[in-house]
């Protein structure tokens, strides 16, 4: 499902691809962020994924009141409290993907994948 804004003229539809994207590359920026995870199902390995694929550690779904959901799978670093990094990570990515696209979000999970030295 996508997510759908009444602009007075129309309608705006946002393609949840558009909003995953968007809140990977807000996700990478904050603080004790190393990267996004990806989790291979069938051999349970973590990969870190590139920044051209960040969507991918990310699920987004919408609601039928049409507000978003997000699932990030990141990979925190070493020596930062997680507590902290969720904090950050959360206040960031729900005033960010608000004010972009305009939709209300519900609600922010945060599943750490791995953990890595800063380089």
């Amino acid at each position: 499902m996508n997510g759908r804004v009444d602009s007075g003229l129309g309608q705006i539809v946002i393609d949840t691809d558009v909003i995953s994207t968007y809140a990977g590359s807000v996700a990478v920026e904050c603080f004790g962020i190393v990267g996004m995870a990806a989790v291979s199902m069938k051999d349970g390995l973590v990969k870190l994924l590139r920044r051209d694929s960040l969507r991918h550690g990310i699920s987004v779904k919408i609601t039928d009141d049409n507000r978003i959901r997000l699932n990030f799978h990141v990979i925190v670093a070493y020596g930062v409290n997680m507590g902290t990094i969720a904090d950050n990570l959360v206040n960031n990515v729900k005033y960010k993907v608000e004010a972009f696209t305009g939709l209300e979000i519900e609600k922010i999970n945060i599943m750490i994948e791995g953990v890595r030295p800063i380089d």
